[in-house]
């Protein structure tokens, strides 16, 4: 294959973007991880699937950065999940630290990469990479709205018994409980949801979407999502690959846009080779603006965690 994507982190996130990267035959895929033997065996293992799935990508498990070396993309799952007793400014150090470490690494083997962050706090996650690697801020991009936006469509889907394929939407701001799903600009083979469901039930689904994560992992028990996750940071990259130029809400970093400045939010941006080649801004209401506001101020909120950690 003549491109090159680096998975880093072969825990499930990262384990199944490397899967659906071959299946999809977009690239050759390194997956690397500090555990050894961990991304050797689940290397080999999609090798070994690759006849059945009819695909001639390879795989390379990895302890090191060196099988790294000029990646197009690398996708960033590394980190820990929140355990108990945890607060959010250990969760943050943490991650950080991580974060940090393994970006200077890919950066140096890989400067003509592009980021795909994943690993949580991913807003905060975001300024870490880009500051670690001195990227340019089309070159860091932040996984979050992609998946958002899939869980708000799927359970359009759900909720008017349609096809998955007709449903748009689009949900901005950070990644968590401040999210903005926008359902003016959520439709139906182009038909606003607004005028298919009445204002409660779309209520609803906007706080399931607000909770998508939580509400699995409280019906996992012992882990988070990592399907629809692996699934948009695969659609970031494929997009990336192939110069798509698909509009997609991505965390992007302003620089003035939506009256924000050196903030990683999610927006909805164009995807193509370079990265992010534009920032697309949408007229907002004064509700839907008090809303991405306060989720701007949890973005600042995490960044004043990482100035105080020193990160």
């Amino acid at each position: 294959m003549d491109k090159k994507v680096t998975v880093v982190g072969a825990g499930n996130v990262g384990a199944t973007a490397a899967q659906r990267l071959c299946e999809k035959e977009l690239c050759d895929v390194v997956l690397v991880d500090i555990v050894e033997g961990v991304p050797q065996g689940k290397s080999l293992d999609l090798t070994e699937a690759a006849p059945i799935e009819k695909h001639d990508a390879h795989v390379t498990g990895a302890n090191a950065y060196d099988a790294t070396e000029g990646s197009d993309i690398v996708i960033i799952t590394a980190g820990i999940p929140r355990k108990p007793g945890m607060s959010r400014d250990d969760l943050i150090s943490t991650n950080a630290g991580i974060v940090k470490k393994v970006t200077q690494e890919v950066a140096k083997r890989s400067p003509n990469a592009v980021l795909i962050i994943v690993s949580n706090p991913l807003d905060a996650m975001c300024h870490v990479a880009y500051d670690a690697s001195g990227f340019a801020k089309n070159k860091v991009i932040g996984m979050a709205g992609v998946l958002d936006s899939a869980r708000f469509r799927a359970f359009i889907a759900m909720e008017l018994n349609v096809s998955v394929e007709s449903t748009h939407a689009f949900v901005l701001g950070g990644h968590g409980d401040t999210m903005v799903p926008l359902p003016r600009y959520s439709t139906v083979a182009g038909i606003p949801i607004t005028e298919l469901m009445s204002k409660e039930r779309i209520d609803a689904l906007v706080k399931r979407t607000a909770n998508g994560g939580a509400e699995i992992v409280s019906l996992l028990k012992t882990g988070s999502a990592y399907y629809a996750p692996a699934s948009a940071a695969v659609e970031m990259a494929e997009s990336i690959l192939k110069d798509k130029k698909k509009v997609l809400p991505c965390a992007a970093y302003l620089q003035g846009e939506y009256g924000f400045k050196d903030l990683f939010i999610g927006v909805p941006v164009k995807l193509g080779a370079a990265g992010v080649e534009q920032i697309i801004e949408i007229k907002l209401t004064a509700e839907e603006k008090a809303a991405l506001q306060k989720s701007a101020n949890a973005v600042e909120e995490l960044k004043a965690v990482l100035k105080k950690i020193g990160s």
